[in-house]
């Protein structure tokens, strides 16, 4: 028997009914489909029944990617590596469609990896990904939101969210001790366009350093205090970080980068 090791984040989706609608959320026959994380392969054995063109899965765990070699044999590809030090890009020529209940211990660094990554071209044509309920209730938070923050920002920058349904506890072996969300991600057609993501990563962070406090300090730190940028965002510094919706953050970095080149 083969059992789940808690520092690898692994919790096994045993749950036939989640399984069958996680599978039934896009269309797989004859795409390439990347698994994240396929553990014992329960979810494997369902995206081979929908005839996928070929199935690439991505297991860190040496020992379930023989199991998983033993139980599939050449119907899978095996990455028997890192997801965080893989770049995608390299192994996939043509989109993928991403499944992945990703180790909760790494999901957003997984996921921002992905994001900040991102050239105009997109690797995948959808991912969707599950999480613990409180990352993704963070993730497709709207503003004016206690959970908005970086998360939501960064998010949906380039990608178009909706939250499929929510996941008890009791789905998993072993149970964890939280609710999980099934997300789907899409790419957007049209997006702000920024330069250098880490640009959005640091004007995130500086203004959410702080959320509780006016917009003020932080808009001084990174802009100086300069009232074109002011005027032409319409920002009021008397509100608080959660009170500015997503373009304005987007706008905020691509002028960010204006005023530095």
């Amino acid at each position: 028997m083969i059992k789940a090791k808690k520092s690898l984040g692994q919790n096994f989706l045993i749950d036939k009914n989640i399984l069958e609608k996680i599978i039934n959320t896009t269309f797989i026959k004859d795409k390439m489909v990347l698994e994240i994380g396929p553990g014992t392969g329960n979810l494997t054995s369902y995206i081979l029944k929908k005839n996928p063109k070929k199935v690439f899965v991505i297991e860190k765990d040496n020992q379930l990617a023989i199991n998983l070699n033993n139980k599939f044999k050449n119907q899978i590809t095996i990455i028997n590596e890192d997801v965080l030090k893989i770049d995608e890009t390299s192994f996939f020529k043509d989109n993928v469609t991403v499944f992945g209940n990703l180790p909760y211990n790494i999901s957003t660094e997984i996921l921002s990896k992905w994001i900040i990554n991102l050239k105009d071209v997109f690797w995948f044509d959808c991912l969707v990904l599950m999480f613990q309920k409180e990352v993704a209730d963070r993730i497709i938070a709207k503003f004016n939101t206690a959970n908005y923050g970086r998360l939501s920002i960064i998010c949906n920058w380039k990608l178009n969210i909706k939250k499929i349904c929510d996941i008890k506890p009791s789905a998993f072996s072993p149970k964890p001790k939280v609710d999980s969300s099934l997300l789907i991600f899409y790419p957007k057609k049209k997006f702000i366009n920024i330069k250098d993501p880490k640009n959005l990563e640091k004007i995130t962070r500086i203004f959410f350093n702080q959320r509780r406090k006016m917009l003020k300090k932080p808009f001084n730190q990174l802009f100086n205090g300069n009232h074109r940028v002011l005027d032409k965002l319409k920002i009021d510094l008397t509100l608080r970080p959660q009170n500015i919706n997503l373009e304005t953050y987007y706008k905020l970095a691509s002028e960010y980068e204006n005023l530095r080149s």
